[in-house]
């Protein structure tokens, strides 16, 4: 069931990747590439090594061995040009409490060293698309669950990169709100690339065009989300995920 999607327009190629913490092996000779153009959503289960992969990815811990090169910058040795257009934004979204909505979005503009244009076009845009307008001049400390996510996410695409990193993008969303981010997140991937980790199956099917299973600190399947719920009778998109990760 593993498709090896490898091509001129992978993103981001993570090879012979190892990473442990302490005696725990992580990540073992992991291999994969990332293709522009399409959403992936990672899955595994606790400890499979995903969250451990996104920041390796974002530059957050250095690799014990192996190499990630993003558009064809080697993070290690090239950081500054190879997260130059990438984005990560963690399940927990680092906000400054004391900043407002706008404050936090322009400081990740000035960080990104944008110019004060190109920071309103993308503002006036992320605000409507994320539905952050009511909030603009709110400090992030009152917002509630799901606006403090939407500014996070609002925050890391202020600079529209090439490549984004979304930890579990609809935690503390209500069902509107989680409708509105997947239909934002499966448009950004039609010409970006956009990784994503989730436990929400539906969120798979809604957003994701390949999926990575990883298990152990290894890719055990490769595939579409049609192709892995064909691995069960029910087809069923959670049945599978189980079937590949729970031991027997």
């Amino acid at each position: 069931m593993t498709i090896r999607m490898i091509g001129y327009n992978s993103m981001i190629i993570v090879k012979n990747l190892h990473k442990s913490f302490g005696s725990k092996k992580v990540l073992n000779n992991l291999n994969i590439c990332f293709n522009n153009n399409e959403v992936i959503a990672l899955l595994g289960p606790n400890g499979a090594g995903k969250t451990t992969l996104m920041r390796l990815m974002s530059g957050y811990y250095l690799p014990d061995a192996g190499e990630i090169l993003i558009n064809h910058h080697n993070l290690t040795t090239e950081r500054i040009a190879a997260l130059k257009n990438t984005a990560y934004v963690p399940e927990v979204g680092a906000l400054y409490p004391e900043m407002t909505v706008y404050e936090y979005i322009k400081y990740m503009a000035e960080l990104r060293r944008m110019s004060e244009q190109d920071f309103v076009d993308n503002l006036l845009s992320l605000l409507k698309e994320l539905e952050l307008e009511n909030v603009i001049n709110q400090k992030c400390e009152t917002l509630s669950k799901g606006y403090k996510r939407r500014t996070a996410i609002a925050g890391a695409l202020i600079h529209r990169p090439q490549t984004i990193i979304l930890d579990e993008p609809t935690e503390g969303l209500d069902p509107a709100q989680k409708q509105s981010i997947r239909n934002y997140i499966k448009n950004y991937g039609k010409k970006n690339t956009v990784i994503i980790s989730t436990h929400i199956m539906e969120e798979v099917e809604a957003m994701a065009e390949r999926v990575i299973l990883l298990n152990q600190g290894k890719v055990i399947c490769d595939t579409t989300p049609k192709l892995l719920k064909q691995n069960t009778d029910s087809k069923d998109i959670g049945q599978a995920f189980l079937s590949l990760t729970v031991e027997k």
